[in-house]
């Protein structure tokens, strides 16, 4: 199996789901559903057992498969229309083996790990929560609210000075650490209040500066909408400088650890 684009002809794995014998006899058997849904170029997808466990999958045809809009649309697409019906495992975009026999031998050595984490999400569903600074210049934000920092930058620059490097990266160390205690501090809050409406809860990393947390939060399907209450609670510790967005429900991809290379 490989991460990679391939110009063989394979399997396309879209998920891991439990197989007939492991879940309720509700539509059972042959997964039905699964039917309904379609692959790349109008393929069918199809589930492949292996133990208690089955991979979704389509046939992928003899030609590269690139990560392009209308590919993963449809990447994304079957994996919706499974959640909707299974707990699921969702693979990343592009895992493609080279048989029905490779998934089954893959299936069988991962089967404990497989049936550990379809137990994990059983029932449960992603919501994502992005809070942000607002303000716009974020370093005079933190210089207007933080005296430590408005007394080195005004004894730095009094008078106009321009000081050499090492005191301006020293000024850049000291905003980064209360940047990042200021962070460490609002998470802290949030996650008091998110707690004990969520499963499971991870911090994802931050990509910009004027990030303060990023969470990614495992609650029960029919929790949403407490989960978004514990939202609008959380932001009333919150001035007008902190802007609070959540999102969801999602396939749980942050809580999934799927590695089925052989």
């Amino acid at each position: 199996m490989t991460e990679e684009l391939t110009t063989a002809a394979g399997r396309y794995i879209y998920a891991i789901i439990r197989t007939p014998a492991a879940a309720s006899a509700e539509k059972r058997p042959g997964f039905p559903w699964v039917s309904e849904c379609i692959g790349f170029e109008g393929r069918a997808v199809y589930p492949i057992p292996g133990g208690p466990v089955a991979a979704v999958v389509s046939d992928i045809p003899n030609h590269s498969l690139r990560a392009e809009r209308r590919n993963l649309a449809v990447h994304y697409d079957v994996l919706k229309r499974l959640m909707k019906q299974e707990a699921v495992l969702p693979m990343a975009f592009g895992i493609i083996a080279d048989s029905s026999d490779a998934i089954r031998r893959v299936l069988r050595w991962r089967q404990s790990t497989l049936v550990d984490q379809l137990e994990r999400v059983a029932g449960k569903a992603e919501m994502g929560l992005k809070v942000t600074w607002t303000a716009p210049n974020i370093f005079e934000y933190f210089v207007n609210t933080h005296d430590e920092l408005r007394t080195l930058r005004d004894e730095l620059f009094r008078d106009g000075r321009d000081p050499p490097p090492q005191e301006k990266i020293e000024l850049g160390r000291l905003f980064q650490r209360t940047l990042n205690e200021d962070r460490a501090e609002h998470t802290r809050t949030v996650l008091s209040v998110l707690r004990p409406l969520c499963f499971e809860i991870k911090e994802n990393k931050l990509r910009t500066e004027r990030e303060v947390m990023n969470l990614a939060c495992l609650v029960g399907q029919g929790s949403q909408t407490e989960f978004e209450r514990g939202v609008f609670e959380a932001a009333k510790r919150f001035d007008d400088n902190y802007s609070f967005d959540f999102s969801g429900p999602f396939l749980p991809h942050n809580f999934v650890e799927v590695d089925l290379r052989a």
